[in-house]
């Protein structure tokens, strides 16, 4: 488990050093729907202007992947809604169209949450805001808030990569709570937050 956002006083179990601990990632807002960058299980709608039998709506695969006519399959991995719309258009302006007009859009979002347990007052998934990043501290308010023996000092974050490798960070909330570290602690979706026992 790494630790983080604390002092040696804190005396977290299994700590590392300061100089040792790893940063979770922040997750800049979206401000731009086309910025979105595509999950598997998103919706799409695929449109090429005044080719209707081209339309097509289809689900994104777990392995990042869709089928559309002429092209075949199409992996989508790390690409936003504009960066697959691109790449689509080059695809059908290569070998089928001039100059085609792709348009892409997302008709329904993959289900997107974090799961918060352990001593929190409302334990369970919270929904991850589509458009925005989702702090610890905003993750945990929805979910109720700490109760009266949250172990405030070792709230722990599990993430899993896209390997399937995880990771558990332990977070001293109260240093947050009190701002005194300029880290907000940004979650990604599917991430589990579990607040433990305080040990009275």
């Amino acid at each position: 488990m790494l630790s983080v956002g604390f002092t040696q006083s804190d005396s977290l179990p299994s700590a590392t050093t300061p100089a040792a601990a790893e940063v979770l990632p922040t997750i800049p807002e979206v401000s731009d729907k086309t910025d979105y960058v595509l999950r598997p299980s998103d919706t799409l709608q695929v449109r090429v202007f005044q080719e209707e039998d081209i339309t097509r709506e289809v689900s994104i695969s777990q392995e990042y992947t869709i089928s559309l006519p002429l092209i075949g399959t199409i992996n989508l991995r790390d690409k936003s809604v504009r960066q697959a719309e691109e790449m689509i258009r080059q695809l059908y302006d290569r070998d089928f169209y001039v100059n085609p007009q792709v348009t892409l859009t997302v008709l329904r979002y993959a289900e997107r949450t974090v799961n918060v347990i352990g001593q929190v007052n409302s334990p369970g998934a919270i929904p991850f805001p589509i458009e925005k990043g989702l702090t610890l501290l905003e993750a945990i308010t929805r979910a109720g808030g700490f109760t009266r023996i949250a172990n405030q000092k070792d709230v722990r974050i599990t993430r899993t990569d896209d390997k399937g490798v995880s990771k558990t960070y332990s977070v001293n909330a109260i240093r947050l709570i009190d701002a005194r570290s300029s880290n907000l602690w940004s979650l990604q979706v599917g991430d589990v937050v579990f607040v433990p026992e305080s040990n009275f």
